[in-house]
């Protein structure tokens, strides 16, 4: 079976793992970029992808890459506490959450297609138009048209996907949510335990932090950061632009807490990144004959709740048992896009209600100038009814996930 993936990202990578796995050998990547540089800052690999990632022995290579957070925590604008959780094998899961950088894991994804599948990647190659009767890939390179033959076209090509354009020549532009973040990494001094993901703010302004190391000699370690601001910005921004710091520090003035200084961590930024928070409306459909879309240009969404990433590598780890374990590839496309459409248009509208961070959100409603007692405030049981609801959506409940079946297609894979 002949199968072209378009785009070299986390879910395209992911997926051609997951085919070769599955006893595919015939794959090609198409990436439009002329190198894959291994861009970004810090992403969060939830329990969910870690076993996808663990079952296709990468587990080891990730580990290598950053840190397993232990306690995701909420707080309000002032640093008081809201909630708190503990996190992958610390939460019962048999398979940890790890914190990592997202250009490290494209790289590393990279090197472990080379070894199982070879130079398989091909650079510069844009995607411009399916022939639905051969389906045939035609792409634009600096050489001119090239026409690639295949059994399946999988388009992982991100948000601003070529293939679902082809599909939804109307869909228009990514949608702004208002919000714009400003991403970046800092070596600064470890906060609470030193392996904690913390959330603080409310709808309007928010700021996250987790480690991508462990404290060195100094007590001190690099730490991811998002710092979040509606009013903002535009959607209009490339997304790889550098900002000055001093802005977006000036926002964050009164951040001090006793356990973290935010402006600190904002002005000690190696950079920092401008990225309007964006999403796409979920699709009614995303197989169409024998080819079918992935990551994000199948379901881009909001990173509340931090599961873009995980997701992507769960619909190529599902498309790939689809493929191996049906009748016809039109089948297994159906059934891909039913095991997973339906979930990820659920998620999506569940990221559109800021997921689990919606505890900021009630308590800034509720007690806008903090309070003593978070309890006071919301009771212990809604608390743990938004944390539980946004784990079902999302595919992680602990129990669900360690009883689910494996996606292995073959034995021993």
């Amino acid at each position: 079976m002949r199968i072209v993936i378009v785009g070299a990202g986390i879910g395209g990578l992911a997926a051609a793992l997951s085919l070769e796995a599955a006893g595919f050998r015939d794959i090609r990547i198409f990436e439009r970029a002329s190198e894959v540089r291994g861009l970004g800052v810090g992403i969060n690999l939830l329990p969910h992808a870690m076993r996808e990632l663990t079952e296709l022995g990468l587990d080891g290579r990730i580990a290598a890459l950053g840190v397993p957070p232990t306690t995701l925590a909420y707080f309000n604008r002032f640093g008081q506490p809201i909630w708190s959780e503990p996190r992958g094998l610390e939460a019962g899961y048999r398979w940890p959450q790890m914190s990592v950088h997202r250009g490290r894991l494209q790289l590393a994804l990279l090197d472990a297609v080379r070894e199982r599948l070879g130079d398989i990647v091909a650079l510069g190659h844009t995607l411009v138009a399916v022939d639905g009767l051969t389906n045939t890939a035609r792409f634009d390179t600096a050489a001119g048209p090239v026409d690639v033959d295949a059994d399946v076209i999988v388009g992982a090509d991100g948000i601003h996907s070529a293939l679902r354009r082809l599909r939804y020549p109307h869909d228009g532009e990514p949608v702004w949510s208002g919000l714009t973040l400003w991403r970046g990494t800092a070596v600064v001094p470890a906060y609470l335990d030193g392996c904690t993901m913390i959330m603080a703010g409310d709808g309007d302004q928010k700021f996250v932090a987790y480690p991508l190391s462990a404290p060195d000699a100094d007590g001190r370690a690099r730490v991811n950061f998002i710092a979040e601001r509606r009013g903002s910005g535009s959607p209009d921004v490339d997304w790889n632009r550098s900002v000055d710091p001093a802005p977006i520090e000036e926002l964050f003035r009164d951040w001090t807490f006793d356990w973290l200084d935010v402006p600190a961590v904002i002005a000690n930024a190696d950079e920092i990144l401008e990225y309007p928070m964006v999403d796409r409306n979920a699709l009614p459909q995303w197989s169409f004959g024998r080819t079918t879309l992935l990551g994000d240009a199948a379901h881009a969404m909001y990173p509340n709740g931090s599961n873009g990433a995980s997701q992507a590598i769960i619909d190529g780890r599902t498309l790939a048992y689809r493929l191996a374990t049906s009748a016809t590839v039109e089948e297994a496309l159906a059934a891909y896009d039913e095991d997973r459409r339906p979930a990820m248009s659920a998620l999506l509208a569940s990221t559109r209600a800021t997921g689990p961070e919606r505890v900021m959100l009630l308590a800034h409603e509720r007690a806008p100038e903090g309070f003593a007692d978070i309890h006071d405030v919301i009771p212990a049981d809604e608390l743990v009814e938004v944390a539980t609801a946004y784990k079902k959506a999302a595919g992680f409940d602990p129990a669900s996930l360690n009883e689910r079946a494996s996606l292995n297609a073959r034995e021993g894979a």
